[in-house]
């Protein structure tokens, strides 16, 4: 029976779950991978094991099943100290102002699912006494734009709860993070028109959720320019905001 600690990352096969895995993993955490499909998951899982000789698990988890998240949680070998979501949808924002289909995917993904789960782990954690949560979140969320509202609107709602949930854990000895990346060079990306210096790597991203999650801070942007932008977006009046193309 090891005494390392160990996260939970949910999402694990996305390009920012397998870099804070890889985070993790390096700082002796045993790794738990979670995913829709464990056979995606399964070499990263072989590779974390070799490199850091540390003890990595692989579980399924799709985060619009949410029928299935108490037989989840009950079914891992062991309660984690740290569980991590990352899952969630961009989407198409100009399908998803007419497909409901679309819009309904990008907020369960988004918003409804990541947090049953962590409210979940809350649980579980309040019982224990102690343990940490980290949400991934959005600057998206800060303030809605014409141009991604759907995604963004989910975002805010999850930091939202994130914010209350961690008032209230904080009173029971469970730390809730809040992480919003910003601009991130990923698969999920890939094709976008990305601004150079907002922009930042999956690995920057996965070693900052560490920093966080050892050091106990609340809200994290990952990059600090965002906290600035986003600053001055949300104090923009109505009606000058409203006019902008972005």
């Amino acid at each position: 029976m090891t005494s390392r600690k160990s996260v939970l990352v949910l999402g694990g096969s996305s390009d920012i779950g397998r870099a804070t895995a890889r985070a993790f993993a390096k700082a002796g955490y045993d790794v738990g991978l979670a995913g829709r499909d464990v056979g995606a998951l399964e070499p990263d899982a072989a590779d974390l094991r070799a490199r850091y000789d540390v003890e990595v698990g692989v579980h399924t988890f799709d985060v619009l099943d949410t029928a299935s998240f108490e037989g989840f949680v009950a079914g891992l070998p062991a309660l984690p100290d740290v569980v991590i979501s990352i899952v969630g949808l961009l989407g198409v924002q100009e399908s998803a102002q007419s497909d409901l289909a679309q819009a309904t995917a990008i907020m369960r993904s988004n918003y409804e699912g990541p947090a049953l789960i962590l409210g979940l782990f809350a649980e579980k954690f309040l019982g224990r006494g102690s343990g940490t949560l980290v949400g991934v979140s959005s600057v998206a969320g800060d303030r809605g734009r014409a141009s991604n509202y759907v995604y963004g609107s989910a975002k805010a709602g999850f930091s939202a709860f994130l914010s209350g949930l961690r008032a209230r854990a904080s009173r029971g000895g469970v730390h809730v993070v809040t992480v919003k990346p910003g601009f991130v060079r990923t698969r999920m990306t890939e094709g976008m028109k990305l601004i150079g210096p907002l922009t930042v790597e999956a690995p920057v991203v996965g070693a900052e959720i560490l920093r966080a999650v050892e050091s106990k801070t609340d809200i994290v942007y990952v990059s600090g320019r965002w906290r600035l932008v986003m600053l001055i977006i949300k104090t923009l009046p109505e009606a000058v905001f409203k006019k902008l193309r972005f």
